[in-house]
């Protein structure tokens, strides 16, 4: 969320782009000038365009306000003090162009592009079933092969139509206090959002006592159910209260280690996925404001169960994450181990079982429906065969996303009575409300997590959590320290003093403004890696100028200049050319033209 982050790294998933309710004029109603003649001149007097942005982006947006007035435009700066009050003034439609970025958290390329570009995503800001027809043919495309449709996917996005004009990709970047933390158990991924249950103590005897904190800077979250938020505000959290069929590396490969699954298969075809359950995580549940095991066991039926509603937009109101989850067809259980046995693993000549018995202590004896009865150690196991609309072998990479997340059946159907399509905001209340686990009157925790970790309460200060006490208990996997809160702290500076203090133990989302400061502190520890993280200038879709003038978005594109912002970042940020850049290179690349930028605001000019 985009999750693929600005941030949930970077303030990582900021989603300045949820305008779905928008669309933006395709090619054939644009009226687009003939080539602009170099040297045409209409007049001198320069065009209003206004940027919006947030006062933590400050430096970028005084960048971008450089290099358009350079080019012709008077820049109206629009800066606002947090998420809230700058997706206020987006949503209004108090803009022309917005500083916005995107994260892929899955790590392929598909959730780069699908949410924010394609005809109905979550976050799509266009209509234009040109990029459809590319989005869809790379999707069921190798890595080998899709390389070159994505390329033609940014030539239309970028140059041809200039939906976007991309700013520069990002490092991931965190910091802890190594007096405190062991800094060899805190991983930095580039994709994934930081696990949790790694984290540990230097000294070790501090992990039932005392609480690991973190910090985060958005005290409003979306929701804890993981279909219904795709930002900044919950996908670290919903990704370490829920449990998914599979993980990603820290290097962006799929793996099944510390899943809800002990292996997985892809079968001949690219089509049919078949993962076997583990037997040792029952969900939490919230009582008397601590963490206690329900007694109900994470099974089969609460996989099928929420991966179903994952796909289906209706299966609730505000439904966030539908598009991450189309390309799932069906969902049930495997209940005759011979089946397994008759079906050939994908580019191979092996069976699906003996690919789902690789490595387990015990072989499969007996495929079981009732989870009740599943016991590992004797061979008894649950398989799920999950099949796609198509050949899709991306559809892992989004079973690895938070949106996956496995919630309980039994207590979502017990929360979620109401009619979806009567759904009363005033009266209804939804799982995983965030209300329900605010302290006062609205508290009603009625959270069930399959993750290490289950939320107990907040306020605008912090929010505790409690490890799951039936999750993975006596394995490598089972969480450190019982009991984690973030604190709630608005900015960077502020972040960073806290680090510094000891007020927090690790910050997660560092910016490159800031490296010096911890590198010159010897209690703190930097890591980086070069994410998923691209930042970029959205343009309005309705009732500006820029939503109807091609020349007009191509005068904006032609003015930014990476290289003068990637020497402001001293070399820590890179040339982005789209959300794509830091997943798949097509050699394109974005270099200002200032007669090109005069050229396009000529003809803008000419047309109107």
């Amino acid at each position: 969320m985009k999750n693929k982050g600005k941030f949930a790294a970077l303030v990582l998933l900021i989603f300045s782009i949820m305008l779905s309710a928008c669309q933006l004029t395709t090619k054939k109603d644009v009226k687009e000038s003939p080539a602009p003649t170099q040297g045409t001149v209409v007049d001198s007097n320069p065009v209003d365009i206004e940027l919006l942005g947030m006062s933590s982006n400050e430096a970028d947006l005084n960048i971008v306000r450089d290099q358009l007035t350079k080019n012709g435009f008077k820049v109206k700066l629009n800066i606002q003090a947090d998420y809230g009050s700058y997706k206020s003034q987006q949503d209004a439609g108090n803009f022309d162009i917005a500083l916005s970025s995107w994260t892929t958290v899955t790590g392929n390329p598909d959730y780069a592009v699908r949410s924010l570009f394609k005809t109905g995503g979550d976050y799509s800001i266009l209509a234009d079933p040109e990029i459809d027809k590319l989005i869809d043919a790379a999707g069921a495309q190798t890595p080998e092969q899709y390389t070159e449709t994505y390329k033609q996917f940014e030539q239309q996005l970028v140059f041809d139509k200039a939906y976007i004009a991309p700013l520069y990709n990002s490092l991931k970047a965190q910091a802890l206090n190594q007096d405190v933390l062991n800094k060899d158990s805190v991983r930095i991924s580039k994709s994934r959002s930081l696990p949790w249950e790694d984290v540990d103590f230097k000294d070790t005897s501090k992990r039932e006592k005392d609480a690991l904190v973190l910090q985060s800077t958005m005290p409003t979250l979306t929701s804890l159910d993981p279909i219904k938020g795709n930002d900044g505000s919950i996908n670290i959290i919903n990704t370490n209260m829920y449990a998914r069929l599979v993980n990603l590396t820290d290097d962006d490969k799929i793996t099944s280690e510390g899943s809800l699954s002990l292996n997985h298969a892809i079968a001949e075809g690219n089509s049919d996925y078949y993962f076997i359950l583990r037997d040792d995580i029952n969900f939490a549940q919230i009582k008397n404001k601590l963490a206690a095991d329900t007694g109900e066991r994470v099974g089969a039926d609460d996989v099928i169960f929420s991966l179903n509603r994952a796909k289906d937009k209706n299966s609730v109101p505000d439904h966030r994450t539908f598009t991450l989850h189309e390309h799932i067809k069906n969902v049930e259980l495997v209940t005759d181990a011979a089946a397994l046995e008759a079906v050939k693993l994908s580019g191979g000549s092996d069976t699906v079982k003996s690919a789902l018995e690789q490595g387990l202590g015990t072989k499969i004896s007996e495929l079981v429906s009732d989870k009740k009865q599943a016991n590992n150690k004797e061979g008894k196991y649950q398989v799920v065969k999950l099949t796609t609309t198509e050949p899709f072998p991306q559809v892992l990479n989004y079973l690895a996303h938070q949106s996956a997340g496995i919630v309980s059946k039994k207590q979502v159907e017990s929360i979620n009575t109401y009619d979806v399509a009567k759904f009363d905001v005033n009266k209804d209340i939804p799982y995983g409300d965030q209300n329900t686990v605010t302290e006062g009157n609205a508290y009603n925790n009625t959270l069930y997590t399959s993750g290490p970790y289950i939320l107990s309460s907040k306020n605008d200060y912090e929010a505790t959590f409690y490890k799951n006490p039936a999750y993975m208990t006596g394995t490598e996997n089972e969480p450190n320290i019982a009991n984690i809160k973030i604190r709630f702290i608005k900015d960077a500076d502020s972040s960073l003093s806290a680090l510094r203090s000891g007020e927090i133990h690790l910050y997660y989302g560092v910016s490159e403004t800031k490296f010096d400061v911890v590198k010159g502190d010897s209690k703190l520890a930097l890591q980086m890696v070069q994410s998923n993280a691209v930042s970029y200038l959205l343009f309005n879709t309705k009732n500006r100028p820029v939503a109807e003038s091609a020349d007009l978005r191509k005068a904006v594109l032609y003015s930014i200049n990476q290289d003068e912002i990637l020497a402001f970042y001293k070399g820590n940020k890179f040339k982005a050319f789209s959300t794509l850049s830091p997943i798949v290179n097509t050699g394109l690349e974005l270099k200002a033209d200032p007669a090109k930028a005069k050229e396009f605001l000529n003809a803008y000019k000419a047309s109107k």
